[in-house]
């Protein structure tokens, strides 16, 4: 059965040299003793990238698993790096606007995401700074706006730990969860100093002992 591909798929092949427009080419290859390693490392590649946009560390990953060799996946990538169906700038940048104002991730989360799925420091901090402080403050005040009904009714040191706590799941730093949960719970009228809470944000401050502190989302 032939594989329904992406235009950008379809594309692909013919900028790389001939493919048959299905997935049989590559199961005879493997399946025969005369295989083509570069058809094969193609075959795997577009289909990956028809399900989704994926790095060059992913790809090649995927070709090593597949025991494909270190030559051919190479010279493969490099041809879709060429045609652009690889593009970790872009599929940085991407990633960045949909998983920050989709999951409300912060920027320190974005990159940490980034740097696992193999992406090159130039190009995650490129596509992180595309956000901006001002962007990030606006969203963790969302997030806190959102969360703030259901602490209601609760006493203040629980309201603010559940507070910061949603922050520091989405990796914001402690200075910027203390600083959004204290204005919003001043906002309500709740006096921190008589209940006992201090949450200052002095910048530099490590984000050890964070109220609630738990792994950043993924």
């Amino acid at each position: 059965m032939a594989t329904k591909r992406t235009p950008a798929a379809r594309r692909a092949v013919a900028s790389t040299g001939d493919v048959a427009t299905g997935g049989d080419s590559a199961g005879r290859a493997v399946g025969g003793g005369e295989a083509d390693p570069e058809a094969i490392a193609r075959e795997i590649c577009l289909r990956m990238l028809t399900a989704a946009p994926r790095t060059r560390a992913q790809l090649a990953s995927a070709l090593r698993r597949r025991g494909v060799p270190e030559d051919a996946a190479e010279a493969v990538l490099a041809r879709f790096a060429d045609v652009k169906l690889i593009d970790d700038a872009t599929f940085a940048n991407a990633w960045v606007e949909s998983r920050h104002h989709g999951r409300g991730l912060s920027g320190r989360a974005l990159a940490a995401e980034l740097r696992h799925r193999g992406v090159a420091s130039g190009d995650i901090q490129a596509a992180v700074d595309r956000l901006g402080s001002e962007q990030e403050i606006a969203t963790a005040r969302s997030l806190v706006a959102r969360r703030l009904a259901a602490t209601r009714g609760q006493p203040a040191p629980a309201r603010a730990r559940r507070l910061v706590g949603v922050l520091a799941r989405k990796g914001y730093s402690r200075a910027l969860a203390y600083r959004v949960a204290r204005e919003a719970l001043e906002r309500e009228g709740v006096d921190l100093a008589a209940a006992g809470l201090d949450l200052s944000d002095e910048p530099g401050e490590p984000d050890e002992g964070i109220p609630g502190r738990e792994p950043l989302e993924s």
